[in-house]
């Protein structure tokens, strides 16, 4: 590990202190107004001293592509999709050509595919599917694709693994889909064939993993853990740490914070919820000395034998690919009822680790952007458009340590239809430590759509909040421990899932304009004292450190 704990906390301090008496700017101060000093709260100078084990707030400095960098990689140009046959005149269908211009850069052991400026039209989903792959276009401003099918009509109806007449297009699968070739081939086989798949790392029904070794007890914020074998293991490999819950669910309580709340909570009716156990976490082995391995980032959760932990296979990723520079524009069509899109998706990352995805807009579509058990990824820089989407960013099946980051949602171009929902950014079904930073919503809200997401954060977002909610009943609670939203400006005064700590156990909200309760109010999940912290509401614009991902970035 490259930092100590002496140089965190000596930086971290310095933050703190240069934001209140306007001392000198660096990387981490420039933000804060020289003549606005603002105001440090008390939670931040805690957090300080216990960065990694803070009971309110997540470490989430190394989220994103490879711990946050802040830039991605520039892979040498193999292939421009002009010379495999694509035409930017608007009607000749590109997608063909554009894929194979994929491929043969996936052959060559990765390397960048152009797309020139100009309007390429696609009758077909473009597919990412070998690691170390660039899709770059021109600029989100001068490089489209307009996609005239959805996902519905390619590969087909895509049911609910949960029942129901619901499509699954709702909340999965882009018309540009970064995932491993081998998973997304049995993913639209088992769609074909109807056997609805689960989506994430160990397979469509959570079979494909070994065990490589299991692992000695450890505590949440741990950089390294004891292993009974290390023979298996090496820096720069890929493992899952697998927890599985027990019959008491005090896996999922641990989650919740514990104590008396989660401890009186029913679990065993929320099926939808129990379906997402084990919790599977990927994550890069950094150093193994005899048996003890350190890890890229610090543990998410306990340790206990109770959950039978262990280091595990996986399928093949998707690591090291990304898409830049284009704007992806769906046929315009209205937007269909409550989950039942057809797939005018725009661009999703699954079973993906340290790719990204850099200046992409997406317009007319049903879903924005999404992570689907995808894992240490970025979204930067891009902007949903057009006439409204249900999910404008979606965060789910066990989505981890991922960063979007200079993101917007624009105002719908036409009303909604009835019938319709809008969520804003989603995050459920166990997801943890993603961060949503520096964000403008024109529209939507923050959808912690049940299912347990804990550990996040939302940082430096203005918000116009508008949107709704959602969840079934058997996905359980709202929110896990240490969910954090900080400095938040909600501009129209609603308080729907902004201001948590009469929601979320063990969470902080900092730094909030006041807000009121409007049609749709929420109850806690957990009883008791939710151990959730409150500081500088009624203010806007003054916590200090305004950014809490980029504070904790700079350590």
């Amino acid at each position: 590990m490259s930092i100590t704990r002496r140089g965190l906390l000596g930086s971290a301090v310095a933050v703190a202190a240069a934001t209140v008496t306007g001392g000198p700017a660096t990387a981490a101060t420039a933000v804060a107004r020289p003549h606005d000093p603002g105001r440090v709260p008390t939670i931040w100078r805690e957090f300080t001293r216990t960065p990694f084990t803070h009971p309110q707030i997540p470490y989430v400095g190394r989220a994103g592509h490879r711990g946050g960098s802040a830039r991605f990689p520039r892979r040498p140009v193999v292939a421009d999709v002009r010379a495999y046959g694509a035409v930017a005149d608007g009607t000749t269908d590109c997608a063909p050509a554009i894929n194979r211009a994929i491929a043969a850069a996936g052959r060559a052991g990765g390397g960048t595919v152009l797309i020139p400026p100009g309007t390429f039209r696609i009758d077909d989903l473009i597919r990412i599917g070998h690691s170390n792959v660039v899709l770059r276009g021109a600029g989100s401003d001068r490089t489209k694709l307009y996609a005239t099918r959805n996902l519905t009509e390619l590969i087909g109806v895509y049911g609910s693994r949960y029942g129901g007449d619901k499509s699954s297009w709702s909340w999965a699968g882009g018309l540009i889909w970064l995932a491993p070739t081998a998973r997304w081939d049995s993913l639209v086989a088992a769609i074909k064939d109807k056997a609805w798949p689960f989506e994430g790392w160990t397979g469509n029904k959570r079979d494909e993993w070994e065990t490589l070794t299991t692992v000695a007890p450890a505590t949440r914020g741990s950089w390294s853990v004891t292993v009974a074998d290390p023979r298996p293991l090496k820096p720069g490999r890929l493992v899952l740490l697998r927890l599985a819950d027990d019959a008491d669910h005090t896996l999922l309580e641990h989650m919740a914070g514990g104590g008396p709340g989660p401890e009186a909570y029913y679990w065993d009716d929320k099926t939808k919820l129990t379906s997402y156990v084990p919790y599977e976490w990927p994550v890069r082995i950094t150093r193994v000395r005899g048996r003890k391995v350190t890890l890229e980032r610090p543990l998410p959760l306990d340790v206990r034998p109770e959950w039978d932990p262990r280091l595990t296979t996986h399928v093949e990723p998707l690591t090291g690919s990304g898409v830049e520079g284009l704007t992806l524009e769906a046929v315009e069509t209205p937007q269909s009822p409550h989950l039942l899109d057809k797939g005018y998706n725009g661009v999703v990352l699954q079973c993906a680790y340290d790719c990204w995805v850099d200046d992409v807009t997406v317009r007319h579509v049903d879903n924005g952007f999404g992570f689907v058990a995808a894992s240490a990824c970025t979204l930067r820089r891009t902007r949903v458009a057009g006439r409204g989407s249900h999910h404008p960013y979606f965060c789910r099946e066990g989505s981890h340590d991922n960063l979007v980051e200079d993101f917007t949602i624009e105002q719908r171009t036409v009303p909604a239809p009835p019938n319709t929902q809008l969520h804003g950014i989603n995050v459920e079904g166990l997801s943890s430590y993603n961060v949503w930073s520096r964000g403008d919503l024109r529209m939507g809200t923050f959808d912690s759509h049940r299912g347990l997401p804990f550990a996040n954060v939302r940082t430096d977002i203005t918000v116009d909040n508008n949107g709704r909610h959602g969840g079934d009943a058997s996905a359980g609670p709202l929110f896990g421990a240490r969910f954090t939203h900080w400095n938040i400006r909600v501009t129209n005064g609603r308080a729907g899932l902004m201001k948590i700590d009469g929601l979320a156990p063990y969470s902080a909200t900092v730094g909030l304009n006041e807000v009121t309760e409007f049609d749709q109010i929420d109850v806690p999940d957990f009883t008791g004292d939710l151990h959730s912290r409150l500081e500088l509401y009624g203010t806007t614009d003054v916590v200090r450190p305004r950014n809490l991902y980029e504070a904790q970035r700079d350590f």
